[in-house]
């Protein structure tokens, strides 16, 4: 025990020695450190002047670094495939169904015309306008990013770009569009990256050959052939101008959509020319006097909106091709039908033309599809030139109603029947008590019934009853609904909400169109798609639908998709969708009303397509009590009419090959003698607007038989005007129907 003791004793001695001497030998390291530190003190004014400021400087452009550092990580993620230049090259060339072109997209690294070929006008052109100082900087234009910054403040908006070519560049190989300050930050950096890597000239042949240039073209030389049929060697100092004038805003200043816009625009470059002295007055003085003319092609009708998400499929398609395969051309046939493409486009239109103001309704929206996924027509808006923005893809809408077929699909998974009785009165969950259109109740209905005449308790009662008896039988019923319409198909959030079984929820028209596609197809749910065949520009065959895609599965039974089909077609045939009926074509569907009817549905579909379509407006005002039953079924039925012209009509499972229409009346046959398609009449209200018109009217004809000579009869045209709108709302109403009567109103 003594040895021990004395071992503790001698090691807590020496540990305490060691203490005590690192402490000593502490203190005199920092004595010393101090005493070297003391050389450099500052005091008094000189270190409130010049060492504060310094040190917070340093401290805050650290954390800025930092925090750079930071943001520029999915920069340089961007930039770890050492295949990044030509990763961007794909370039599509599409085809429909039948093997004609339609379309392009993408961009092919285009060597053909080297750089000192481009005219020396178009190279100017382009510099005096996008970055003056190209040949100056180090990627960031810092003096013309401070004189941006600077006009735009005084200007009070955006009057002038900061970035410059090759931070416009790097946008475009590898960043969007969105405007963010990560995205600048990220821009910023991978500028900089770009000229560590590439040459000047490098630098600017990419941009020359990679912008986007509008009309679907891309690089300089692409847009001198799509508007001046010509090659970018050729062009002349107009033509240069307008060429130029295209980078800041290509669908904006294209010619071949807006050529005033695109000869003032090509006015500024020339006045740049000038004013960055690459050339005189004089030698642009031509150009002013005789701008560039664009090739006419107000014909050519491209679908855009298609062929953008088309390209977007094959780019995602490509990245599951082999490493090995270094291919970066294709040619790619899609299951576009142009006749029903253009079908679908014009009864978009002409309804929008017809009614939209009537309506207070600006944008559409469809999508029509074969009954294994493949899209046969798209139409994302009613102008492409004006929005790119692709509604029936990128969209979510609540699709109010349409979306009931999911709930009585549930419905019927677990025990209900068509016939299934369930009472439509009062129900609430929490606070939330939902209305049926009408603010009344029908009693006992079956399913059918409820369906066919779209109440809205009904499917709130069932969501409910699927839940059984588990502790919140809402929520549970809610979650299957959820997990039957994923399903069909869709992939949107449907987040859990008490009204999600009235379609509170928000989906895509492309998503709510395909979906449907799986009552036809005997409870298959398939995947849209546009993609068919890919090839390469020799031909070589490389990918396939029918033998590399998805296959359907099988997502609900084939006789409960009977009874869906059988319960759907009394929609059509009786209930809210009569306008959608098609003469002896078996049709089912339903329509969508949403709150403040700010959205307007029909989904249908027969034995051969399925079609969605949506009516709106892009800032979700509301329109002027459109029903899905309106603009929507009626642009339905002229698409679906135009769809199966030369195609043989399958039967409907559950509702067979349909009924015949009864014959239009006597009133409706037109001058040849053909049948008259009924046409939609705006809502039988006489807007203020119109009646104020009508007053000025009245006040002037009275005014007018004042001065006539002898006496002449009192006339009321207020009555008599309102009395023809009357007669033309009530002749608009289909068989079976009656027209609303028109509310009295005070002038």
């Amino acid at each position: 025990m003594k040895t021990i003791r004395r071992r503790m004793l001698d090691l807590d001695a020496r540990i305490d020695s060691t203490l005590f001497s690192a402490g000593k030998g502490s203190r005199e390291l920092y004595e010393r450190y101090s005493a070297f530190m003391d050389r450099f003190y500052v005091g008094r004014w000189k270190r409130w002047v010049f060492i504060e400021p310094l040190s917070e400087a340093a401290t805050l452009g650290l954390g800025g670094l930092i925090l750079l550092l930071m943001l520029a990580v999915p920069a340089f993620r961007e930039t770890a495939d050492e295949d990044w230049l030509k990763k961007s090259d794909l370039a599509v060339t599409f085809l429909d169904r039948y093997g004609n072109p339609i379309g392009s997209r993408g961009i092919k690294h285009n060597d053909s015309i080297p750089l000192e070929d481009f005219p020396d006008v178009l190279i100017k052109a382009t510099l005096a306008t996008e970055d003056r100082r190209f040949y100056d900087h180090f990627g960031i234009d810092i003096p013309g990013l401070a004189r941006a910054i600077v006009t735009n403040a005084q200007a009070g908006g955006v009057r002038q770009g900061g970035s410059s070519i090759t931070q416009q560049l790097a946008k475009n190989l590898f960043l969007s569009n969105e405007r963010t300050i990560e995205r600048k930050v990220n821009e910023a950096f991978l500028a900089i990256w770009l000229e560590t890597r590439l040459t000047k000239n490098e630098i600017l042949k990419l941009y020359l050959d990679r912008a986007y240039m509008g009309g679907g073209t891309f690089g300089v030389d692409g847009a001198a052939h799509f508007y001046f049929n010509k090659s970018a060697r050729d062009v002349n100092l107009a033509e240069a101008a307008m060429l130029a004038g295209l980078f800041k805003a290509p669908t904006k200043y294209a010619p071949h959509i807006n050529l005033p816009a695109a000869r003032a625009r090509a006015n500024v470059v020339l006045d740049n020319l000038v004013d960055a002295g690459f050339m005189t007055e004089g030698q642009v003085f031509g150009a002013r006097r005789n701008p560039a003319t664009a090739v006419d092609r107000r014909d050519e009708n491209s679908p855009n909106y298609y062929l953008d998400w088309a390209f977007d499929e094959m780019r995602k398609l490509v990245d599951t091709f082999p490493k090995s395969y270094n291919e970066r051309v294709f040619v790619v046939r899609t299951a576009i039908d142009m006749n029903v493409q253009r079908a679908a486009e014009e009864a978009i239109e002409n309804q929008l033309r017809q009614f939209g103001r009537d309506y207070h309704a600006t944008q559409a929206a469809t999508v029509v599809s074969d009954l294994d996924g493949g899209v046969r027509a798209m139409v994302g808006g009613r102008d492409y030139g004006a929005s790119q923005f692709n509604r029936a893809t990128d969209a979510y809408r609540q699709p109010g109603s349409s979306f009931k077929p999911y709930v009585y699909t549930t419905a019927l998974l677990n025990g209900f029947t068509p016939k299934s009785i369930v009472v439509d009165g009062p129900v609430c969950i929490g606070n939330w008590c939902p209305q049926n259109y009408g603010h009344s109740y029908s009693g006992a209905v079956t399913l059918t019934q409820a369906i066919t005449r779209s109440i809205n308790v009904v499917p709130v009662k069932l969501s409910i009853a699927l839940g059984g008896k588990s502790p919140n039988p809402a929520k549970v019923g809610r979650a299957k609904i959820v997990e039957v319409a994923r399903r069909f198909g869709i992939k949107a959030p449907l987040p859990d909400t008490p009204s999600l079984p009235i379609g509170a929820d928000e989906v895509t028209v492309l998503e709510h169109a395909v979906a449907y596609a799986t009552f036809p197809n005997k409870g298959r749910s398939v995947t849209p798609h546009a993609v068919l065949e890919v090839r390469t520009g020799a031909g070589d065959l490389v990918w396939r639908w029918d033998r590399d895609g998805p296959k359907p599965k099988q997502a609900i039974p084939p006789n409960t998709a009977a009874d869906m089909a059988e319960m759907m077609s009394h929609v059509v045939s009786e209930g809210t969708a009569r306008r959608a009926a098609l003469d002896g074509i078996p049709t089912a569907g339903k329509t969508g009303t949403t709150n403040n009817y700010r959205d307007a549905w029909f989904v249908g579909y027969t034995g051969n397509f399925t079609c969605a379509v949506w009516f709106g407006n892009d800032d979700y005002s509301p329109t002027n009590r459109m029903t899905g039953g309106s603009l929507p079924a009626q642009t339905w039925h002229d698409i679906m009419t135009a769809a199966h012209q030369g195609v043989e009509i399958k039967e409907l499972a559950g509702v067979g090959m349909g009924p015949k229409l009864p014959p239009p009346p006597p009133g409706a046959q037109a001058a040849n003698g053909g049948a008259k398609t009924l046409e939609i009449k705006p809502p039988p209200v006489l807007t203020k607007r119109g009646a104020d018109i009508l007053v000025r009217v009245e006040k002037m004809l009275d005014e007018a038989a004042k001065t006539t000579e002898g006496p002449a009869k009192p006339t009321k045209p207020v009555s008599s005007t309102s009395a023809g709108f009357n007669e033309s709302f009530a002749s608009s109403a289909l068989p079976g129907e009656t027209a609303a009567p028109t509310a009295p109103r005070k002038n």
